[in-house]
């Protein structure tokens, strides 16, 4: 259940997308000139924090082109530029519906959203817990439980195994090379690896040498839309949604979620 955090005199709120894009845009534009003394040179990145009734929840995700988030991205910008506040080229922006709203950011007073501002001085420190189970293929564990504190988590064939430069390498979710399963096969002893973005707020997953052609591969398909994504180079993460299924060489396949399978 979504529990509304802005209790507000609802003749005030506005109802359609329209009007709650409108009224988002002005908050954003009133926070962006606080920040900085209204210089936003130091502006790292943006964060939008929705947390609204269902009944509501379809407004908002039109309000903020949830399926194109870009296009609240240039909206943002044009407001920017218009009150000249000068936006770094590459500042980000996190749009985050249904969680808590942390108590740096900043609530509006006539809408269902709060907004913080990352600089190089605030940045808010974010908590995660998530789970990975193999779906196909045998791995050491039934599940594996990776928190936003844990730094790099390596996947691969074996718990120790020694790389082509001669060091060896600890696996935290490990795929046993004495299994049956013939999955198993096709993974490298240095494949990907997972970590925490604290900017972003997700985990992420990056491919390590032996998962980029021509050697082994790695795959993400993402149940919220079914599309899939191919890494193909060790620097270029992919944030990790509920649910998305990642393929590490021809067919072995685990799930990343941010429910324990084990209270199922």
């Amino acid at each position: 259940m979504v529990f509304n955090f802005f209790n507000n005199d609802a003749d005030e709120r506005p109802s359609d997308v329209k009007g709650v894009r409108h009224a988002l845009l002005q908050f954003i534009k009133q926070q962006l000139q606080k920040a900085e003394g209204g210089e936003g040179g130091n502006i790292k990145g943006v964060c939008l924090y929705i947390n609204t009734t269902d009944a509501d929840k379809h407004v908002y995700e039109a309000a903020v082109y949830a399926e194109q988030p870009q296009l609240l991205r240039d909206e943002i910008q044009r407001t920017a530029d218009d009150y000249a506040v000068a936006l770094p080229t590459n500042w980000s922006l996190d749009v985050i519906f249904d969680e808590n709203i942390p108590t740096e950011a900043t609530k509006a007073l006539n809408i269902d959203a709060a907004f913080f501002v990352k600089t190089a001085k605030h940045a808010i420190k974010k908590e995660a817990t998530a789970y990975i189970r193999a779906l196909s293929g045998e791995t050491l564990e039934s599940e594996y439980i990776l928190k936003s504190e844990s730094g790099k988590i390596n996947i691969g064939r074996d718990k120790k195994t020694q790389s082509d430069e001669g060091y060896f390498r600890t696996n935290h979710i490990a795929f046993p090379s004495e299994s049956k399963s013939k999955e198993n096969r096709f993974i490298s002893r240095q494949h990907a690896h997972i970590e925490w973005n604290n900017d972003a707020g997700r985990f992420m997953i990056f491919a390590d040498e032996g998962g980029i052609p021509p050697r082994n591969k790695v795959k993400i398909r993402s149940e919220a839309n079914e599309q899939i994504t191919k890494l193909h180079a060790t620097h270029i993460g992919h944030e990790l949604q509920e649910g998305d299924q990642i393929v590490l060489g021809e067919s072995a396949v685990i799930e990343f979620s941010y429910k324990s399978l084990k209270n199922e």
